[in-house]
């Protein structure tokens, strides 16, 4: 079975990204959700990779706040700017939940793309916990370390795409939505 075609969006952000080169913010996300008071919360996070056509993959510390605002309100936006290529991404989404064996394996899969450096962060005290200056923040963490339990993988179905882009007079904005076959519509910047 052929996998489905990608939706047009994907080619004018693989663009944008090759443009931001090696930059590490190349792949930072800002991730809107709602706090469990009914507050707005945004933070960055760092994509993954692709899991789908529409599906991406985050990661986050199930320690932190994200997964009582995500179990409360499953749609997200994500801000994906890119600097050099003057584009900004506005991605609406749900996080999509996993089956138990597929979440372990590619949270496994996730956890060993991981640099040395990037795992050791797993490896901090919890998030937005009292700051402990005795406590341990090690810097790597070697090949074979086992993931942790709090390594959660996010898993956002994507349902809407808008690209601003700014290099022009004035600025273009286009819309993509699922529930019209990804088709292109001209919005108004």
């Amino acid at each position: 079975m052929e996998p489905p075609p990608l939706p047009p969006w994907r080619s004018e952000l693989r663009r944008a990204r090759d443009r931001e080169g090696r930059a590490p913010q190349a792949r930072w996300l800002q991730l809107a959700t709602v706090a469990t008071d009914g507050s707005p919360r945004v933070r960055t996070l760092v994509f993954r990779g692709w899991a789908g056509p529409a599906v991406l993959d985050l990661l986050t510390d199930a320690r932190s706040a994200k997964p009582a605002e995500l179990d409360r309100q499953p749609a997200v936006e994500l801000c994906w700017l890119l600097p050099r290529a003057r584009r900004q991404f506005r991605l609406r989404g749900e996080r999509h939940s996993l089956p138990p064996e597929v979440d372990i394996q590619e949270r496994l899969r996730h956890w060993q793309a991981l640099t040395p450096g990037g795992r050791a962060v797993w490896a901090w005290p919890s998030p937005g916990a009292p700051f402990d200056p005795d406590a341990t923040f090690p810097t790597d963490l070697p090949d074979g370390t086992p993931p942790p339990d709090h390594l959660l993988l996010l898993r956002i179905d994507l349902v809407q795409v808008e690209l601003l882009d700014l290099k022009t007079h004035p600025h273009r904005r286009r819309r993509w939505r699922r529930q019209t076959d990804w088709t292109e519509e001209a919005l108004n910047p």
